[in-house]
């Protein structure tokens, strides 16, 4: 991995164009890094690739930063969205971040009736995904959007796209997580069965989905129930084992042919 610095711009990308940089950006390049007229950094804005870009001048706090060269051409990330019940501030940040990392081009909190916590940052959860973004060299830029609840996210579902929904508990309401009976099947086996195509993984809170909230989901068409294996995860843990799995079965981590 180089070591330029690379940021995140709104800027269009071109020839000799400059790109505007935020008052923290500027700041880290300048102070932190302690980068002054002449040295390099990469930018990209998710649409015109990866630039090698110079800094032209540093004017008191004001970073004039020049691209010169296209480095990458851009690429996008797989079409996965994450959908999670949001956690306490610390395991939310963390699922934003893998999330990134593994290459979700849409991050949404979804409220459930189990769900704890009751507030969402989005403008921070936002700030961390670019950050991820910039650490692993991904072309593009994973959208953070407002949370909502789980019925209003159904009710406006395209079901073109899949939803895979993480199913840890069985089908006895008697039993403490559902029971042996009416599991769903290895999530690896059911990606097996699977096409590439557009798809979103849900994740519950720590105390799973309610009963109601279950079959709600089972009885949808557009909903492919998984398990994540015999014990029960926490939420952030469930959240990036799936996306794991998925992008080696049906992302861009697979075999090419």
């Amino acid at each position: 991995m180089s070591a330029t610095p690379r940021l995140y711009v709104k800027s269009d990308l071109s020839a000799k164009s400059y790109a505007a940089l935020s008052a923290d950006q500027e700041k880290y390049l300048t102070r932190v890094l302690r980068l002054k007229a002449g040295d390099e950094v990469r930018v990209f804005n998710g649409r015109d690739g990866e630039w090698l870009a110079i800094i032209d001048e540093v004017i008191g706090k004001t970073v004039l930063l020049k691209a010169e060269r296209l480095l990458k051409p851009f690429s996008a990330s797989e079409d996965l969205w994450l959908l999670f019940a949001p956690l306490k501030k610390t395991r939310t940040d963390f699922v934003v971040e893998k999330a990134a990392e593994l290459g979700v081009s849409v991050i949404r909190p979804v409220m459930t009736e189990r769900t704890q916590a009751s507030r969402v940052n989005t403008d921070r959860l936002q700030a961390t995904a670019m950050e991820a973004a910039e650490q692993t060299e991904r072309q593009d830029l994973p959208v953070v959007e407002e949370p909502a609840g789980l019925d209003a996210v159904l009710a406006g579902w395209n079901p073109a796209r899949t939803l895979i929904f993480a199913d840890e508990a069985g089908d006895d309401e008697e039993a403490d997580w559902g029971g042996e009976h009416g599991r769903a099947e290895p999530m690896l086996d059911v990606l097996k069965t699977l096409k590439p195509g557009p798809a979103a993984i849900l994740i519950g809170p720590e105390g799973g989905f309610s009963p109601e909230e279950r079959k709600m989901l089972r009885s949808l068409e557009f909903v492919t129930p998984v398990s994540l294996g015999p014990r029960i995860l926490r939420a952030e843990t469930a959240a990036v084992s799936a996306l794991t799995l998925w992008q080696a079965a049906l992302g861009d981590w697979r075999p090419r042919s």
